[in-house]
Parts: C-alpha cells; structure tokens; sequence
C-alpha cells in the first residue's frame, strides 16, 4: 500500500497530555468550591456569634411587649388567657347595657363571672404559669353562654352605640338646663345689695342729713374750687350708684399716682346714692384727690326729647323685657336682659361732653376696677385724631364686631366689617375736643333710634359704643387696661403689667361670689378698720 504524503498525514494522539490537562483543571475547581463552602460556614459562624438574625426585631417586639403588658403566652394562637381578656372586655360593655335596660339579673350574673375570670389570671399570673384549657374550660364556657344570652337579648354594638348616643344627649340636655340655672342664680346674686353696703348706705345718709356743718364745708369747697374745670390737671369720671366700688376705684388711683394733688374725680350717681356719696368723699381724704359728687337728675338738657335712650328706658315694653322677659320665647339669655341697663348711669358715657362742658379730655372708668399703676400718661397718648382710646380685645375671635351685632340686618351689614376688632369700655381715654367737633353723641342718638325695636343689638352699652366708635377708636397698650377678673382666669404675667384691673363679670370682688383668689387685688384698697365699716360688719 502507497502511503499517504506527510501533509496528509493523521496527527499522532498525545493522550497522557489530555489525561494530565483533565485532572489539573478538576483539581483546580475541587480546591475552589472547598473555598466557597468553608468562607461561607465561617461567615454563618461569625454572623450568628456576633448578632443573631432577626434580633434588631426581636428587640423591639420585647420592648413592645414590656409596654403593653403582653406575654409570650397571650401571642400564642392557642392563648386561654386572650381569650379570657376578650370575654372579661365585652362582658363589662353588656354589664353597663343590661344595667341601662334595668336588667339587673344579667348584669349580676356578668359582674360574678367577670370575677371568676379575674381570679384565674391572677392565679396564673402568680404562679408565673399559662392557664391550661383544662382549669378554665369551665369558666370560659360560663362566659360563653352568659354572653351569648346577652346578644339574644338585642345587646348587640348597634344597640350599644343608639343607646350610648341617647345617654349623651340626656347628659347634654341636663348639663344645658343647669348652665342656664347656674348662670340665673349668678345674676340674682349679682344685683343683690349686700346687707353690710345698705348698712353703710342708710348711716352715711342719716350723718349726711344731719350734718349741716359737713354739708355747707364741701358746697364751699367745690364752689371756690377752680381745680374743677382745669385742663392742665388729670382728669376722671366715674358714673355709678355703688360707694365702695367708686372709693376703691379712686383710693387705687390715688395710692399709685405721683402726683394725686393734681387728680380731680368727677362722680355722678342717682338721686338715691347722692347724699351717701357726699358723705362719704367729705368724711374721708384720699391723698389731696379732688373728688366731686354730682346727680344725673339735675341735668337739664337729659330729656326725652333730646336723649333717645331715656325715653326708651322709660318705656313700659322695654322695662316688661328687663325685669320678666317678656314677650320672648325664653331664647335670649338672662344676661340679655339684665335691668342694668336700664340705669341712666350705664348709659352716661355717650354725653361725656355735655357733662363736662369745660373739659377737653377725660379718662373714663368704670366702678368694678382696681388701678396699679400711675395713669398720668394717658393725658399725653396721641389718639391720632380719634375720640376713643381703648384696648382692644379680638385676641379671640369671640370679640369680633359679628359676635356683638345683627349682620343678618341690612344696616349693620353695609356700614361695619364683621371681623372688625372688638374693644372694651371700663378704661377710656376721651378726646372731648374731637369728640364734640364730630358729633359723636348725635351718631350714638342715630343707632339708639335705629335699635327700638332690638333688632341691631340686644346687649347692653357696648355694641351700640362699637357703633358710635367705629373709625374713631385709637388702640392702646393692652397693659393699660386688663380685663377678666370677675369671670375668669388671668395670666399671673398681666396681672403684673396691668394698669387697670377689671372685674368685669357677675363675680365681683365686694360679693360673696367674686373668685377668692382675685379679691385680695381689690381689697388692699378697702379700709376694713374704718368705724362705719365696722359698724356694718365689712370683713
């Protein structure tokens, strides 16, 4: 046979090579996954050593646990003492039902079985062991069966929720009934005369009346006193029918001022409280104040035909709705209809002018403050051109013009911003100059006529001051004049600042309802070792 060329020859085969080339490469992959499973255990060790899995968790869940109260018991799903707390929390729901429903026997038998209960987890909690399903099987099935007589009975949530609901508004309806009870009897007790301040009235009127000496000393002093129409002094009014109120008012503004030589003090009451109030500021000296005492009746010019308001006073409709709210469907609040109102003297403050002809400014103050501060300042505020300088008071949204006045009437919706800013008579600082060239008294005479009928405002002498004072009003500080003291709680930080203290609210400092913790305030001012205190049994 003729063999083949050299190029066309079968290459020889080198199989110990491929034998050696097979086992290095398996030799090489064995060594490799060694490697990879001994890394792997080694990490799984350190790992474990280290921090276990899962145990950022399981610490929380413990911390869970140690909050609530919970066991490793409770979680199970085989749980006897879940179970136990379920039945025990629904059974005190139906307790509560069945007592409403006046079914006293199943809430006694309830009231027993929620004890049995209640004992055997705190045997087991004792012994620091799980209840078994074999010493409680009985109670649970006790339960049981008292709950479900409960639900054939209808004592279902549905019925729970109606009843629930129905109690609420019974609650409701009797807490509205005592408010409305509560706030009548506080404003009985309000315009009550305390015996001891009719004691003092009738003494000073009897020295008064029998004293003629007393009497001619002060006409002689008030008639030769120029200090009356001087405008370079410090001057205030105070129009009321209360004594010690109106002392208090003036002896607190004398003891703090620098200068109570140059205060002057003009008073007008009623025919009634005239002679008691002379008596009074003649007997007694407050530190060179000048006080003078006048009647309201002794005006000339206060007239029905001039005054809108005194003829509505004096209307025997408007005096029924007053004193026995009539003519209403019992809707308007008491403090509506408080016969104050009805006094000359609340309403003075609108003809400030035409009392004092002589003066060009005033601070106004009501009887039930207390001054802390020296007021002299407030003769050198500029009102910028206004008439009234007062604080004001729509911090809250209670004190804003929509919560004084009718804005469903036409009148009072086109002429005044409903969120206008409240502020409040009892310390006002009145320009009598700007006052008088704008004719404030005859805005004020426009709304009373406009008001006959009580359909622009109902309350009292500060919706309609809103109205005459709209536009005209100069804020003030709000520590000159801080209010609140005869109705509720005061920041400890504005007492402090506070220039003038008002007690406005039935609680005021000289009754027996006035907050005990506000009367020392008013007190400091009140000489209890006076003889005709004394006498009358002030304390």
């Amino acid at each position: 046979m003729r063999r083949r060329g050299a190029d066309f020859r079968r290459p020889v085969r080198r199989r110990v090579q491929d034998v050696a080339w097979w086992t290095l490469c398996s030799v090489v992959a064995l060594l490799f996954i060694y490697i990879l499973v001994t890394t792997t255990k080694g990490s799984n060790t350190t790992s474990t050593t280290s921090m276990p899995p899962f145990s950022l968790r399981n610490f929380r869940n413990e911390r869970i646990m140690e909050s609530l109260n919970i066991t490793e018991e409770m979680l199970s799903p085989d749980s006897v003492a879940r179970q136990l707390n379920d039945q025990i929390s629904l059974a005190k729901a139906f307790v509560v039902i069945a007592k409403e429903s006046n079914n006293l026997q199943l809430a006694l038998s309830l009231t027993s079985q929620i004890q049995n209960l209640q004992i055997l987890l705190s045997n087991a909690a004792t012994r620091r062991a799980p209840l078994t399903i074999m010493e409680s099987e009985k109670a649970i099935h006790d339960m049981a069966s008292l709950l479900y007589q409960a639900q054939q009975l209808h004592y279902d949530s549905a019925g729970m929720i109606m009843r629930q609901k129905a109690k609420i508004e019974s609650l409701e309806e009797q807490m509205n009934y005592v408010n409305e009870k509560s706030s009548k009897y506080g404003q009985v007790a309000a315009e009550e005369v305390p015996k001891s301040l009719y004691c003092l009235g009738v003494k000073l009127t009897s020295k008064w009346l029998n004293n003629f000496d007393l009497q001619n000393k002060l006409m002689d002093k008030l008639q030769s006193d120029m200090k009356l129409r001087d405008n370079n002094l410090y001057h205030f009014c105070v129009f009321s029918d209360n004594i010690l109120a109106t002392s208090v008012a003036i002896n607190s503004t004398a003891q703090n001022s620098k200068n109570p030589d140059r205060i002057v003090f003009h008073i007008v009451t009623d025919e009634i409280s005239y002679a008691v109030m002379k008596a009074w500021f003649a007997l007694n000296d407050f530190r060179g104040v000048t006080v003078e005492v006048q009647k309201y009746e002794d005006f000339d010019w206060l007239n029905a035909s001039y005054a809108p308001v005194l003829k509505q006073l004096q209307d025997s409709e408007i005096q029924s709705y007053y004193f026995r709210g009539s003519k209403d469907d019992g809707s308007t609040p008491i403090k509506f209809r408080n016969p104050k109102y009805l006094s000359m003297l609340n309403h003075l403050r609108f003809y400030i002018p035409e009392v004092f002809p002589d003066l060009k400014r005033v601070v106004f103050l009501d009887d039930d403050v207390v001054v802390q501060k020296d007021l002299s300042k407030l003769f050198s505020i500029d009102l910028n051109e206004n008439v009234n300088g007062a604080v004001e008071t729509c911090m809250e949204t209670f004190h804003r013009y929509h919560k004084y006045l009718n804005y469903s009437h036409p009148l009072i919706r086109a002429h005044f911003d409903p969120d206008a800013c409240g502020w409040a008579f009892g310390m006002n600082v009145f320009d009598l100059v700007q006052w008088r060239k704008m004719n404030v008294t005859g805005i004020y005479h426009y709304w009373q006529e406009k008001n006959v009928d009580r359909t622009l405002w109902k309350l009292g002498t500060l919706p309609p001051g809103l109205l005459t004072f709209y536009g005209l009003t100069e804020p003030l500080d709000p520590s000159w004049h801080v209010l609140g003291f005869g109705y509720t709680s005061v920041d400890p930080v504005l007492i402090e600042k506070g220039a003038v203290l008002h007690f406005n609210g039935n609680s005021k400092p000289w009754l027996k309802i006035g907050m005990e913790k506000y009367k020392p305030l008013w007190e400091k001012y009140m000489d209890y070792s006076h003889p005709l205190l004394q006498q009358c049994n002030f304390h």
